[in-house]
């Protein structure tokens, strides 16, 4: 089992920056693919960014030079650095991790852009 815990969520101005974090309950080594995805009112739960084993990441094209990804392997954690933010990324973010074929959600934070 795999544990994820999200926390950094909040409401921003336009143009501002937040950063989500979420703590896994296991060595981030052990972890197949760690990601974040995100879901807008009335939409379908997008991919935002994710980071393999290898520490390959992808990123949606709306994201790219705007939001970075990062682990800290030490602390069990990755990170979303999200800067410049736009009223259009207001959404529940949500901490996806897959390991040994199993995927495992945290409980999701909210962002909210608006000024």
């Amino acid at each position: 089992q795999v544990q994820l815990v999200e926390s950094g969520g909040g409401l921003v101005q336009p143009g501002g920056s937040l950063r989500l974090s979420c703590a896994a309950s296991v060595s981030i080594y052990s972890i197949d693919v760690m990601a974040w995805y995100r879901q807008a009112p009335g939409k379908q739960r997008e991919l935002v960014a994710a980071v393999s084993s290898g520490g390959f990441t992808n990123y949606i094209d709306s994201a790219k030079g705007r939001f970075t990804l990062s682990r800290d392997n030490a602390a069990n954690t990755v990170y979303l650095q999200m800067n410049s933010l736009k009223p259009e990324d207001t959404a529940v973010y949500y901490c996806y991790a897959s390991r040994l074929s199993q995927n495992y959600w945290g409980q999701g934070t909210q962002v909210t852009v608006s000024s």
